[in-house]
């Protein structure tokens, strides 16, 4: 009895002792529990991957904005473009910021200087430039009003040379450049004329690392005035010390009150006039407004007030523009000669070296653009730059450069070279050089 007490009580603990036991610890070898395993283990590396890759964008993203760097990281480049009618480059309200602008069909580095003192490195940008027809010249490589490139929007251009000196400077210091940078009234003005090739000469003058230039036609003095000079002012690029500041605006040149107010905002302002023989240009200007309107009235027709008579008529544009004596007398009660540098506008297209040669001379700069910058199309019967201002490649005028113009009646052509005539030995006498149109 006493036996099966002890036996009854022994049963009794290791039933108790069983039922406390903790449960049997699983077997990893088994298939289903090693899966199980890898799938915790590949989750925590993947947690912990994903935390790391966000870690460092956001550091990748700050060091874009606030530009840690001063060499400049190109994948932090955006590109902006904001394009404007060509019609009216320049009327657009100012406002804060400003960008500069690649040239020559391909992608140039941009900086945006500025904002806090130069201590920060603005965006950089990209723009590609698109071919555009200006109402007053042809725009050689594109440019006018797609020059509206800005974070905010101000138009705002530029003409510093790629690979110049002065961008890598800009380059390599980053910010703080920013602070020599200022936008200054212009020191030159190329003035005129229509058709006569300025669009050409502010291109292939952009290609000097010490020369900024606006590449809209700004209309300030003509069409713009009421403005202000502050809202002109707002329109130049950034320079640094000794680069000279430009713009063109080939109506300036027969526009009555241009000189008066040039001469008002500085009396030392040097003005460049592009002239031409006054027929051709006259056709050429003729032929710019055929290709805009088909259905004016023919060449011989515009001309003349009485085709019986010959007279000519000179209220019309074309044939006034080209009466250089005229309104050359206009600029001289307002600026002497030495302050007006007349540039060949054939010669321009024969000896673009040589042209660029005489212009560098009088604007007191170093003879850096010659004629290894240069070669000749012979398909568009124009030269070109054999390395663009932003661009390592070749590139030649724009579409709207070397239309076919219109055949015109001989006689015609004769009756204004007589008409001209007086007008050109006068103006040859003022100026003291022969351009050849009377040969």
């Amino acid at each position: 009895m006493a036996y099966s007490s002890r036996v009854f009580y022994t049963n009794k603990l290791d039933a108790s002792f069983s039922s406390r036991s903790p449960p049997p610890t699983p077997y990893y070898g088994s298939s289903a529990a090693a899966s199980h395993s890898r799938g915790v283990i590949i989750w925590r590396r993947s947690a912990l991957m994903l935390c790391a890759l966000l870690l460092l964008t956001c550091v990748y993203l700050l060091h874009c904005l606030t530009g840690v760097t001063s060499s400049g990281d190109p994948r932090c480049t955006t590109s902006t473009t904001s394009e404007s009618s060509s019609s009216s480059p320049v009327r657009r309200a100012p406002s804060a910021g400003r960008e500069e602008l690649d040239s020559a069909g391909g992608y140039r580095l941009l900086l945006r200087a500025g904002g806090g003192g130069g201590a920060h490195r603005r965006k950089r940008l990209l723009q590609k430039w698109v071919d555009v027809d200006q109402e007053d010249d042809d725009v050689y490589y594109g440019g006018a009003s797609v020059e509206s490139l800005d974070v905010s929007p101000r138009l705002r251009t530029t003409g510093a040379a790629a690979g110049g000196s002065r961008l890598s400077l800009l380059l390599q210091q980053g910010g703080d450049q920013g602070a020599m940078q200022t936008q200054k009234l212009p020191q030159a003005i190329i003035i005129g004329v229509k058709k006569g090739g300025t669009r050409a000469l502010l291109e292939f003058l952009r290609v000097h690392p010490d020369i900024r230039a606006v590449g809209a036609e700004p209309h300030f003095f003509d069409r713009n005035y009421d403005h202000g000079l502050e809202w002109y002012r707002e329109l130049m690029p950034k320079t640094l010390e000794g680069q000279i500041t430009m713009e063109k605006t080939p109506s300036y040149f027969v526009t009555r009150e241009a000189p008066a107010r040039i001469s008002a905002m500085s009396r030392d302002t040097k003005v460049i006039v592009v002239v031409r023989d006054p027929v051709t240009r006259a056709i050429s200007d003729y032929t710019q407004t055929l290709s805009k309107k088909p259905d004016i009235p023919s060449f011989e027709s515009l001309t003349f007030r009485n085709r019986t008579t010959g007279l000519i008529d000179t209220s019309w544009s074309a044939i006034q523009i080209g009466i250089y004596a005229k309104h050359l007398d206009n600029w001289l009660q307002y600026f002497p000669m030495e302050q007006i540098l007349f540039v060949s506008g054939e010669r321009l297209i024969s000896d673009p070296a040589g042209e660029l040669g005489r212009v560098q001379d009088f604007l007191g700069l170093k003879r850096i653009i010659t004629d290894k910058h240069f070669y000749f199309n012979q398909t568009k019967g124009f030269p070109c730059l054999k390395k663009a201002e932003g661009s390592s490649k070749p590139h030649c005028l724009g579409k709207t450069k070397g239309r076919t113009h219109p055949n015109i009646d001989p006689e015609v052509v004769q009756r204004l070279r007589d008409f001209y005539r007086p007008f050109n030995m006068k103006f040859y006498q003022m100026t003291g050089r022969i351009f050849g149109w009377d040969d």
